[in-house]
């Protein structure tokens, strides 16, 4: 018998090799694969009667006719249906590896395209009643990689729709642990951007209602999850003015003592409206897609209070409920009365609840609802029978609380509050100021004359919205930078401000004209700095010098009601560019430094006066916002000690820290004398005695003598 044949007769008992054999050659190999074939059919009957009972055997054959079942398509036709048969049938009280194997075996077929997903999946979802944790888990990933794999090139609608139905009955199946499981599932598709339709959204937000309670903490969990923040760069940074720009202007700006200082005003803006312009790290899009987000909230807050869970589950409620009423402005008069109960100092993550208060603040609910929570919380907290963080956090709150609706503060409170400007605490002092900040900006009329700031041509620009009134624009901001100077040439673009009270500063100088274009000709002295300064002779550098301080604001003879009027006139009919809009950006950057007269008001840091910029009021309150607290810095042990040790870092034992230059150079002196014997520096050394008792009543008494004689002398 030869080598060969005796391998063959190897075969049925080799199934491995067997199975890799089939792989190359599937006709050479029929006999034995019919073999195993019908090994397995007999097998599989004793199967059934015992199916609680573990065979090893079976547990091989259901892998390597699902790994040959592309090779033998027609013999094994009906095999995925008799393993799925077998699971709808017995799957409950099957073998936990037989049955982890037959799963195993469908998804094997299913991945060679053998099965489709809509006769396999309901059959996995409906496994998942199955008390086994490792296949639900190895069920659950497979279903998500399936699902993602059929909408990876276009979304499947009509895969998609048999199986959201069949998922939707699923969520409302009485077993808890297949109703998670299928929630879970939802949500990851959802986050991976596969099932991110309304449909799946509401139904996650009836999940909220559920009697379980782990069902209902995942559904409010997927709406309050937060999102890794984008690292990419953003390309709306780069139409806004950048430092570099504002540094070129100041450049070439005419001199004058207040250049520097409206410079560093700028770069504060600047940075400001950088951070404005971030997006927030909140997936909003979620609580964007409900159907009716009113009666939502209403339904949600009727549940909150008849609650019996947890605090913790309580605090999610909440949080929901503040950024559904703040996200999509919406009326909940009875919220405001049910927060107001947790305002106290001593309850338990009560600045949660303040950030959940201020979140739930919009222009839209009437100031006698949120007025109550603002005087609630300034005579619990900001009072000084409290500690100074405690007072910080109160008027913290109320600073966001006021940033979204600003008519919620009584001009009486106000005033008292910002009494604290000067409190002994630096804590409260800081929060007292914080909030005069933002009064300054949005109702400057409401503090005392000496809380106001100078008046800007920004702040001529604002007017106070009462409660209900749209704010509509007729104009783009800053629009009236595109109007150019009738005495500059045609082809010069020029950045105005204009104003009759306007003044140039306290040294009495006037307004100046400065010319941007690379068309337009320069004065000799520009021209000479601009040549020696830049030796590549780029035309455009010109492009950069914009009138971003005081000095550069243009005095032009068109009055600026004209000049609103040729605005609109003039973006009404013009595509406007990027660099236009980079224009009316500058120019309104530049309206929050002008002010409108002189001496209207003591001058103020730029960090003070520019602390508040008008739209930064996000939908989200931050809850390090009302949590920042300035306090002194720790004077104990531990603190001195940690401030040594860390001046210790990176520095030689018992060594100085900047050591030699060069470290080839020749040594000093006294590092040399260091070196030398003893006995080459001993007549340098002069040994200091100490005087014997004796000795020094004899100085003394010299002394005296020629004291008396001086004295004697003198006379």
């Amino acid at each position: 018998m030869s080598q060969t044949h005796r391998q063959n007769n190897q075969l049925p008992n080799n199934i491995p090799q067997l199975q890799n054999l089939i792989k190359r050659d599937p006709e050479s190999y029929k006999e034995e694969f019919a073999q195993q074939l019908s090994h397995f059919g007999a097998m599989f009957k004793i199967f059934l009667l015992t199916p609680n009972e573990y065979n090893k055997d079976l547990d091989d054959l259901f892998i390597f006719l699902g790994q040959v079942a592309r090779c033998y398509s027609e013999q094994l036709a009906g095999y995925p249906q008799q393993l799925m048969d077998a699971l709808e049938k017995f799957g409950s009280v099957l073998n936990t590896e037989n049955r982890l194997s037959m799963c195993r075996a469908l998804i094997l077929m299913r991945n060679k395209n053998l099965l489709e997903p809509t006769d396999l999946l309901p059959l996995f979802f409906r496994l998942l009643h199955c008390q086994d944790q490792k296949l639900r888990k190895y069920l659950e990933t497979h279903i998500i990689a399936d699902i993602k794999s059929v909408n990876s090139k276009h979304k499947n609608m009509k895969v998609n729709t048999v199986l959201q139905n069949f998922m939707y009955g699923m969520i409302k199946d009485g077993n808890v642990k297949a109703t998670k499981m299928s929630l879970n599932i939802m949500i990851e598709l959802y986050r991976k951007n596969i099932w991110n339709d309304t449909k799946t959204v509401n139904v996650l937000a009836n999940a909220c209602f559920s009697k379980v309670t782990k069902v209902m903490v995942t559904a409010i969990q997927f709406f309050l999850t937060s999102e890794k923040p984008d690292d990419s760069d953003s390309d709306s940074d780069s139409d806004a003015p950048n430092v570099k720009d504002v540094a070129m202007a100041n450049r070439f700006n005419k001199k004058t003592r207040k250049r520097e200082k409206n410079l560093d005003k700028m770069k504060v803006l600047m940075k400001k409206k950088r951070n404005k312009g971030k997006a927030p790290n909140y997936n909003f899009s979620a609580l964007h897609l409900l159907h009716d987000p009113q009666g939502f909230v209403e339904r949600l807050f009727k549940q909150l209070e008849s609650m019996n869970e947890r605090f913790e589950v309580k605090l999610m409620t909440l949080d929901l409920i503040s950024r559904l009423i703040g996200t999509h402005q919406l009326i909940l008069l009875n919220y405001y009365p049910y927060v107001k109960r947790f305002l106290q100092p001593h309850q338990r993550d009560v600045t949660k609840i303040l950030q959940f208060s201020a979140q739930a603040a919009h222009d839209l609910v009437p100031p006698d609802a949120i007025e109550g929570v603002v005087e609630t919380i300034a005579n619990n907290f900001v009072t000084e029978r409290n500690s100074a963080d405690v007072m910080a956090v109160g008027l913290n709150a109320i600073r966001e609380l006021c940033g979204r609706c600003p008519l919620a503060m009584n001009r009486d409170l106000l005033l008292d509050l910002a009494l604290y400007k000067s409190y002994r605490e630096k804590s409260v002092m800081m929060a007292a100021r914080s909030l005069i900040h933002l009064f300054r900006d949005i109702n400057p009329d409401m503090l005392h004359k000496r809380d106001k700031r100078k008046p800007t041509l920004a702040d001529a620009e604002k007017t106070t919205k009462q409660f209900g009134q749209i704010d509509a624009k007729e104009l783009i901001p800053g629009a009236e930078a595109l109007i150019r100077n009738p005495d500059d040439d045609d082809d010069e673009e020029v950045d105005e401000v204009s104003d009759e009270d306007d003044d140039s500063g306290d040294d009495g100088e006037e307004w100046v004209n400065v010319s941007h274009s690379e068309d337009e000709g320069e004065s000799d002295d520009d021209a000479e700095e601009e040549e020696t300064s830049d030796k590549d002779g780029e035309d455009n550098k010109d492009d950069k010098v914009e009138n971003i301080s005081e000095e550069n604001a243009v005095k032009t003879a068109i009055d600026p009601a004209v000049r609103k009027e040729m605005a609109k006139d003039l973006i009404s009919s013009t595509i406007l560019t990027d660099e236009d809009f980079k224009k009316m950006e500058k120019l309104q950057m530049q309206k929050e430094i002008v002010g409108v007269r002189k001496g209207s008001a003591k001058k103020r840091k730029a960090s003070e006066a520019l602390d508040v910029v008008a739209g930064q009021i996000n939908e989200l309150v931050d809850l390090s916002a009302i949590e920042n607290i300035h306090s002194k810095r720790r004077h104990d042990k531990e603190a001195r000690l940690e401030s040594v040790r860390k001046g210790q870092e990176g520095r030689d034992k018992f060594g100085s820290r900047k050591g030699k230059m060069n470290p080839y150079a020749s040594t000093s002196n006294a590092e040399k004398r260091k070196g030398k014997n003893f006995m080459m520096l001993k007549h340098k050394i002069k040994i200091k005695k100490k005087k014997s008792f004796k000795e020094a009543q004899f100085s003394y008494r010299r002394t005296l003598e020629k004291t008396r004689k001086r004295m004697l002398k003198s006379k």
